[in-house]
């Protein structure tokens, strides 16, 4: 972890460049990032489906041997590197989940993720696809706290994504987060996506001080995440280097979180200022989309940011997303400060997720 926060270090700043760097209004006309499935890859995909079919009893024993794929096995390859070492973001469009049943978009969309890295647990329940839809009320009873300032739940991220809430920007709890669009919203639900270290690069030319105070630690709370875990406090920095290479891993909430907890001090004026300016710059710098059936977006949490507006659904069945968490074999070493959250620091072994 890279701790520096001298007058030195403010000198020793300088931009970051590399394909992970670019600004939304730049990103359509950026190539690689965008994939169409072809005819012949879908084929693909029905055969491999077809197999586990056969093969496997339930979609979570699919395997990378059970999910057999020829050309389309090499796409994948090359994703899985420009997830780690190029953009940082992948978009596959046109998979028709319009023809499979529940079970088969499952299979599916398992059985892809294997062959990029290994699923890991999205919750202490054993969660390894998530359905990202509105569960009203019943998402307020996994990871609250009360404010004792308006007697209202303070809801957990996990929570707040299966509402119709506003997510701001943030990462999750693994190398590579993986969406399905089953069905988009009638209204809103904009998907928005940013660099984290074009962010880096604005915050340093605008205010280096505000930089180093995000290269220095935060407490933070487990919220919703482990069980009794919003009584468990950790501290660490947003933005973190380990080996020259860069990494963050963010979510205010659970920064707001910590500050609930008896004994915690809360965030100094000059913390809450560089966050304040993290968050206007993330939306100054991002991408926004609307998904459509059938896309599949990967994200390499360590460089890039996600957030989602409101939604409202009106009729029919509503919103819903699968998303998978990936530990990804070729992901950056970590630093020391992320051992109490991914297990494992080194790439190579699977880390990440919830432990069970």
């Amino acid at each position: 972890m890279e701790s520096q926060s001298s007058e030195s270090s403010l000198q020793s700043r300088q931009p970051l460049v590399g394909p992970d760097v670019w600004r939304g209004a730049d990103l359509p006309n950026l190539s690689g990032w965008r994939r169409p499935l072809a005819d012949s890859e879908i084929a693909e995909l029905d055969a491999a489906l077809r197999h586990t079919q056969a093969h496997c009893a339930d979609w979570q024993d699919i395997t990378v041997e059970k999910f057999r794929l020829d050309g389309f096995a090499d796409i994948l390859a090359e994703v899985r590197d420009d997830l780690e070492n190029g953009r940082g973001i992948v978009k596959f469009s046109g998979l028709p989940v319009e023809r499979y049943s529940e079970d088969e978009r499952r299979r599916i969309f398992f059985g892809i993720g294997t062959h990029l890295g290994v699923p890991v647990h999205q919750s202490v329940g054993g969660e390894l696809m998530g359905d990202i839809c509105d569960e009203g009320v019943a998402a307020a009873r996994r990871g609250a706290l009360t404010d004792d300032g308006d007697g209202q739940a303070f809801l957990s991220s996990r929570a707040r994504a299966q509402t119709t809430a506003l997510l701001r920007f943030h990462t999750d709890r693994t190398d590579v987060a993986a969406l399905l669009c089953i069905r988009p919203s009638e209204i809103g639900g904009v998907s928005k996506v940013v660099s984290t270290q074009a962010i880096y690069n604005e915050i340093l030319a605008r205010r280096p001080d505000l930089l180093e105070v995000l290269h220095q630690d935060f407490n933070r709370s487990l919220l919703g995440q482990e069980t009794d875990g919003g009584e468990i406090i950790h501290a660490m920095p947003v933005f973190c280097w380990r080996d020259g290479k860069f990494t963050s891993y963010y979510s205010r909430t659970y920064l707001e979180a910590a500050e609930k907890i008896d004994g915690v001090s809360p965030m100094t004026d000059i913390q809450i200022e560089a966050l304040d300016m993290l968050g206007e710059v993330a939306e100054e710098l991002s991408y926004k989309m609307h998904f459509q059936p059938g896309d599949m977006q990967f994200i390499n949490n360590h460089v890039t940011y996600h957030a989602r507006t409101t939604f409202e659904d009106t009729e029919g069945e509503g919103r819903l997303l699968y998303r998978l968490w990936l530990s990804m074999s070729n992901g950056r070493a970590l630093p020391e400060s992320f051992r109490i959250l991914w297990g494992n620091i080194e790439t190579g072994p699977v880390r990440g997720g919830i432990e069970q």
